[in-house]
């Protein structure tokens, strides 16, 4: 179950991984993709950010905007950015793997790991493709979008019928 939106406005989802160029960024576009389809866009927005900053202003990974591309999404719009360390507005927090989520300081109602939502979670994780080919960076792709197909499942029944544009 989704916590509840805590502002008014859109439902704000957090995407966070360590450097926000590989997986985070692939769940970004991935998930904003998924709600558009879905008629949420206007109700829900996700965004990605890195627990670190040393690719801040950065584009993705190559690797990450070829797996996007190839699967007809649009991997042009990413500039990497940091998770902010002072309070979030964001309503869902969700980290890839759970360093990311110790980062955050642990799971909370709001902070959770992104494939808790997996209808397949498996040990939680979404591995970082980073120091692996291309075939990571796939794993990764068919991971998110499951992932978030069942997500907006459950975004579509916690916000549509309480947050209107």
């Amino acid at each position: 179950m989704l916590p509840a939106a805590h502002s008014e406005g859109p439902y704000r989802i957090a995407l966070v991984c360590l450097g926000n160029i590989c997986r985070s960024p692939i769940a970004d576009v991935v998930l904003n993709a998924k709600l558009a389809e879905a008629g949420l866009g206007e109700l829900v927005v996700a965004d990605s950010y890195g627990t670190g900053d040393w690719h801040v202003g950065d584009p993705m990974d190559k690797r990450a905007a070829a797996v996007l591309t190839q699967h007809n999404y649009d991997a042009t719009r990413h500039r990497a950015r940091q998770f902010p360390t002072a309070g979030t507005d964001h309503d869902l927090v969700l980290a890839m793997d759970a360093d990311n989520l110790n980062d955050l300081g642990g799971e909370t109602e709001r902070t959770r790991l992104f494939r808790t939502f997996d209808p397949e979670p498996g040990d939680g994780m979404v591995p970082d493709p980073y120091y692996g080919g291309d075939d990571g960076f796939a794993l990764v792709l068919r991971m998110i979008e499951r992932t978030s197909d069942a997500l907006v499942e459950q975004i579509a029944a916690t916000v549509e019928g309480s947050r209107l544009p």
